[in-house]
């Protein structure tokens, strides 16, 4: 996908044109805040889908994105801005919060890549200075005083620990239209934009534990951002994107990585933090019940020794290069979830897929294939490459801890949470299978098994995971279709009402939880689809149409505007599935050919999608919604230098980060009401 990106790191602000937001419709809706912590796990996982639910499914529904502009409001269509601008961005805002700003977590410095590398500031500093050299870039570009945060705690409160630095370092102007006249404003260019000093979070608010889920969900987030930020190259001199026509194309003395300087250098601090990521995970976290840090391998039998990711990990903070590191860890929740493993396994594949270097791989993209050819990243061992897997090898690189660390989950879902005979995956892993199935998480296995397959069978993943490439056929990924089929009949089965809704969970030999949550609704729709697109089988697309029909007959509250279950809350996880069940609805599920359900037709589901968004995500003040604040230029705010106190110049609802003292992250639960 070829688009000229925003400069999320600059400090400079374009010549733009602003005009005033609507009233939004159901503007008597109120969307109550009931907590402001930022759960890791949930919310990069929602991000992820809002990123989804971004550029690519505005594109993908014909929008040309050289049209969006973050400064002119609701153009060309609200649908289009709230997807194309505002839910892409605020995806891309919390990762720069979470992995650059928050301290919430140990300092990439300390870290094991560094540490072969001298294990001190030095080090790291020249290895940022070369993300810069090769990505055509001034290391002065990377912002000062950054946290990099490869290793992220399960959560934290958002607030800043100090004042904000609103120091005006620079100014521009923009043209607004305000009741139908053009007018000229000054803005202020503020110095946190620049210098990250005063954006670290309370320390009181952090629960300093590791968990797996929380490191997957921000291994998504980066993985699919770094893929973005890596997909093409650009021209040194120009920054104009281009196509990667090979692997050596860097080499020409004409071309640099990335789609343009600014994302290439962001894509390879991001590639850098999911590498230490699952070194950490591979070299640290490997648990057996009884202790940490058991040596995993791609000899790994889930069947006679297994080994899991403890569900929670606490951390004792040290301090080492001045900064925060890890001293000892304790297993406190030893049991392996099955949350824990699909929220690891979709962005490991992603990894997987990113970082690919096997030589029967026909479908690489070569830009990808450039970022690990030595430069900046390691090569995998020529073992590791070949079509012979069974005599992989253990590795540090990042190609080769992903094709490990993959097929240890994989396993584990198949054998540790697969319960053969009831034909579902479970819950709960501590030595022996639990009874429990939470629907949701039976649901987004199929997607993360889809992802897993399509990786394992060498197909695009990513923004470009359409038809038409070759596939490998491998055994694994001929399981996990099998998988996807079972786990699919079992919820259409055993977990579908009367009422074309879907029960929350499922009890073996007990029968099901009665209760009927909107997320998962929506994470049965994403699930279903998945199968849907995964073996081609249309019973699977008819029973995800017949669920959205169901949703939005039972589940559309007309009098608040939007989807809502019993409670009428949202959580990031609950959240996160609204957005994909909806995009997936508008991909696959809507009206083609004969078919003419209302519900489905695709300006109905724009509709209930863009409502949707500006009501739970952005609210209807500055204090509801669920998105607790916005970075400045890429979402449309700006500092007015003549009135600095509006801190919603763009008129969304949403503040910026100085508006609320909070950074531009999700709350944990919001409630809706009239």
């Amino acid at each position: 996908m070829i688009k000229q990106k925003k400069l999320t790191l600059s400090i400079v602000a374009s010549l733009a044109v602003v005009s005033l937001a609507m009233a939004a419709p159901y503007a008597n809706t109120k969307t109550t805040v009931l907590d402001k912590t930022f759960k890791t796990a949930g919310a990069m996982f929602a991000y992820t889908e809002f990123e989804l639910s971004g550029e690519p499914l505005a594109e993908a529904l014909g929008l040309d994105l050289d049209t969006l502009d973050p400064n002119a409001i609701n153009e060309p269509t609200e649908f289009d801005y709230t997807t194309g601008i505002e839910s892409y961005e605020y995806s891309e805002e919390a990762m720069y919060a979470l992995n650059y700003q928050s301290k919430m977590g140990p300092h990439l410095v300390n870290g094991l890549l560094n540490k072969q590398r001298g294990g001190n500031m030095q080090s790291l500093a020249k290895r940022f200075i070369h993300f810069a050299k090769v990505t055509g870039n001034d290391p002065e570009i990377i912002p000062l005083n950054m946290h990099p945060t490869a290793l992220p705690y399960i959560s934290g409160l958002p607030e800043f620990a100090s004042k904000v630095d609103t120091t005006t370092v620079n100014s521009d102007e923009v043209i607004v239209f305000r009741h139908g006249k053009e007018k000229k404003i000054r803005t202020s260019v503020p110095a946190y934009l620049r210098d990250y000093k005063t954006l670290s979070w309370k320390e009181s608010g952090m629960d300093k534990t590791f968990n797996p889920a929380a490191f997957g969900g921000a291994l998504l987030k980066d993985i699919m951002w770094a893929q973005d930020f890596l997909g093409g190259m650009h021209v040194t001199l120009t920054d104009e994107e281009v196509e990667a026509s090979s692997s050596t194309m860097d080499h020409d003395g004409k071309h640099t990585l990335g789609v343009s300087s600014a994302d290439g250098v962001n894509g390879a601090i991001l590639t850098e933090l999911s590498h230490e990521r699952i070194l950490y995970m591979q070299e640290k976290l490997g648990f057996n019940g009884q202790k940490l840090g058991v040596t995993i391998t791609p000899k790994y039998n889930a069947k006679k020794n297994p080994i899991w990711f403890a569900n929670k990990v606490a951390v004792t903070e040290g301090k080492r290069n001045g900064t925060k590191s890890v001293k000892t860890l304790k297993v406190i929740e030893s049991h392996s979830s099955l949350r824990d493993t699909w929220g690891v396994l979709w962005p490991m594949s992603e990894f997987y897929a990113f970082s690919d270097q096997r030589k029967n791989n026909k479908n690489q993209n070569p830009a990808f294939s450039s970022v690990f050819d030595g430069d900046p990243f390691k090569k995998a061992p020529s073992k590791n490459t070949d079509a012979n897997t069974k005599n992989n090898i253990k590795s540090d690189d990042a190609f080769s801890v992903a094709s490990n660390l993959s097929n240890m989950l994989f396993q584990n879902m198949t054998t540790l949470h697969f319960n053969k005979k009831a034909g579902t995956l479970v819950d709960r892993y501590d030595g022996k299978q639990g009874a429990r199935v939470t629907t949701f998480d039976a649901a987004y296995s199929m997607e993360a098994l889809r992802i897993f397959q399509r990786v394992t069978d060498a197909l695009p993943v990513g923004y470009g995971s359409g038809e038409g490439a070759a596939s490998l056929e491998t055994a694994q990924g001929k399981k996990a279709i099998k998988l996807i089929k079972t786990q699919a009949n079992f919820l259409i089965s055993n977990l579908k009402c009367k009422d074309g809704l879907y029960f929350d969970g499922y009890i073996l030999n007990k029968g099901v939880v009665k209760t009927k949550s909107i997320g998962t609704q929506f994470a049965v729709v994403r699930g279903l689809t998945s199968a849907y697109l995964a073996t081609h089988n249309k019973k699977y697309r008819k029973e995800a149409r017949a669920l959205m029909v169901a949703i939005e007959k039972n589940m559309y509250d007309k009098d608040i505007g939007t989807y809502v279950d019993a409670s009428k809350e949202y959580t990031p996880y609950s959240i996160g599935a609204t957005s994909g069940g909806l995009r997936d609805a508008m991909q696959h599920l809507k009206n083609t050919g004969n078919e003419s359900e209302p519900s489905l037709e695709l300006k109905n589901l724009t509709d209930r999608f863009t409502r949707w968004f500006q009501l739970v995500i952005n609210g209807n003040s500055t204090t509801q919604g669920a998105q607790l604040s916005e970075w400045l230029l890429d979402t449309g705010e700006f500092v007015d230098a003549a009135n600095k106190s509006d801190n919603n110049s763009d008129k969304d609802n949403v503040t910026s980060i100085t508006g609320n003292n909070t950074a531009m992250t999700m709350a944990a639960k919001v409630k809706l009401s009239k």
